[in-house]
């Protein structure tokens, strides 16, 4: 091999190097944004998680309320008092006497329904 071809060799190998670093870098941008959007995404799927998840809780609250608008624990003091025995925070447990009204249990089954 001349010095010609030899330098003709160096150049043509130089020339494909610096093209092979330009896809590179090239590559290297792109990975980097693919990156960033990725974790865009991440974040904004995590967040619809979380809605989701909230959503799903609300339905099922929802859902718990029946037709008379009572939850299901307020469903079950209700049974209970029915039953014959207190539910108020005052009498809890007792058996009410001879089936009286409790105006303390009414007002924790029936007051402030939202």
């Amino acid at each position: 091999m001349n010095k010609k071809e030899l330098h003709d060799t160096f150049s043509d190998l130089e020339s494909q190097a610096a093209a092979t670093l330009d896809i590179i870098k090239n590559m290297k941008k792109e990975l980097s944004h693919l990156t960033e959007d990725n974790n865009v995404l991440r974040m904004e799927n995590q967040h619809l998680r979380d809605r989701l998840a909230e959503i799903i809780k609300q339905q099922s609250l929802e859902k718990q309320l029946t037709d008379t608008g009572m939850t299901k624990s307020r469903l079950n003091l209700e049974k209970i008092y029915e039953d014959g025995f207190h539910v108020c925070n005052l009498f809890y447990g007792s058996r009410r006497d001879g089936d009286e009204p409790c105006a303390f249990c009414l007002e924790v089954i029936y007051g402030e329904r939202k």
